[in-house]
């Protein structure tokens, strides 16, 4: 699983890593005192795949490129080769390491992990982003911070108007590097490249491995270790299928798979921001505790909008593809996918927000009349067929022809029938 390219090749060697290779206590780990306090605290013990693949590594000063899907343990695969140099290391009056992350709410996790697991050192982090008066964050910087999370486009003001300096910055983290793409965050990754030392460390992570993520890793890692725990199949305590139903009948049988027994709380996917909010609001009104989490909503709204779902206060999010980027919630029991996901990597990511932490989740997908070729496609990249369901006395269905996609890449032929499951199962 080891060696990937030096700078400037222009590929990696990726080899893969199973759960059962990789099985490590964190007491194996050399880490200083104070962390494993922080560790300890925690309840953590035995490794996850992604941190025993990358986390020894990262101790010995490599650069690391880990490829592992949204939810797999990776905030304390950075986190504690990063606290355990700054720990070794001496401080000084700027921030010696950099945390990039994609959306708001994904930087404030990672802080809240990276203040946790620091917890019995005197390492002091700040979290910048966007959205917000500045204010806090400038006194914030005035404590001087050893680490910043940040979110490149608020980082990028705050170091033109000459609040933050980069010039110390011993550890780079790329986190979800993937979705930054999705985000269009490349040119401002690029400036902040151009900001910070060359002589680094440099971590990056990230669920896929499109063309831009190869050539940015190319740039900005030198000699690293590589880890690929990320593939195209979802992960195994996920249970999902798909749901032929007629376009008219969508809101119908989402309302039947909210009332379904086993159902404590969803979120459901909308092609649209526009039909999220309508969705949520039609939801409302039929007695549900729906909110929608869209791009045309303000921060504060965002933050309400979360904090609410998290704290149970509402049971459905109803949320499009880029306003969920960086959503980790504990607990979410379903995701059902109201409009079909446009590729197979967006739906892998979709579903990976139940089922997370090892725990188990179902994935519900529905499928109308025009969908016929995406489901191929996602079947073909993920190697093999999806259930095909149905609710029993449900008068919105139609049949789905059988599963193009075989693990040999071949048609399929013949086989059992689609499963049915009736609304007891749910």
């Amino acid at each position: 699983m080891y060696l990937g390219s030096g700078r400037g090749q222009g590929f990696f060697f990726l080899s893969s890593v199973t759960e059962h290779q990789f099985i490590i206590d964190f007491s194996e780990l050399q880490l200083p005192a104070p962390i494993r306090r922080g560790v300890d605290e925690l309840g953590f013990t035995e490794m996850r795949p992604v941190q025993a693949a990358t986390i020894p590594a990262a101790l010995d000063g490599r650069d690391v490129l880990g490829l592992a899907q949204t939810g797999s343990g990776k905030t304390a695969a950075f986190a504690l080769p990063l606290l355990s140099r700054l720990l070794a290391g001496k401080r000084g009056a700027d921030a010696r390491a950099l945390i990039l992350a994609p959306t708001r709410e994904l930087a404030l996790q990672i802080h809240k992990e990276i203040s946790a697991l620091g917890k019995f050192t005197k390492l002091r982090s700040a979290c910048i982003y966007g959205g917000v008066p500045q204010a806090r964050q400038e006194r914030d910087m005035q404590r001087k911070p050893d680490i910043l999370v940040a979110c490149p486009g608020r980082l990028l003001d705050l170091v033109g108007q000459r609040i933050v300096r980069l010039g110390s910055i011993e550890t780079l983290v790329l986190d979800e590097a993937d979705h930054m793409f999705d985000l269009g965050f490349l040119p401002d990754l690029r400036r902040i490249l151009a900001a910070v030392p060359e002589k680094r460390q440099t971590l990056m992570f990230s669920a896929t491995m499109p063309k831009e993520i190869r050539s940015l890793a190319d740039e900005c890692l030198n000699d690293p270790h590589v880890a690929e725990l990320a593939n195209a199949a979802p992960p195994s305590t996920i249970e999902h299928g798909l749901y032929p139903v007629l376009s008219t009948r969508k809101l119908d049988l989402l309302e039947l798979l909210l009332n379904g027994e086993g159902m404590t709380s969803a979120i459901v996917f909308s092609r649209t921001k526009h039909r999220a909010k309508r969705l949520a609001d039609q939801l409302t009104r039929s007695g549900h505790n729906a909110v929608a989490l869209q791009g045309n909503m303000s921060q504060g709204q965002r933050d309400k909008a979360m904090n609410g779902f998290r704290q149970g206060r509402f049971k459905v999010l109803v949320a499009t593809d880029i306003a969920a980027r960086g959503i980790d919630v504990a607990g979410v029991s379903h995701v059902i996918n109201f409009d079909m996901p446009s590729t197979a990597d967006a739906y892998t990511h979709r579903i990976g927000r139940t089922g997370r932490s090892e725990q188990s989740g179902k994935a519900f997908t529905f499928v109308s009349e025009q969908d016929i070729d995406a489901v191929r496609g996602i079947e073909r990249q993920l190697g093999k067929p999806l259930d095909r369901l149905e609710v029993d006395g449900f008068d919105g269905q139609f049949p789905l022809p059988s599963a193009a996609a075989r693990p040999t890449g071949g048609r399929r032929r013949g086989g059992p029938p689609p499963r049915r499951r009736s609304a007891a199962s749910w």
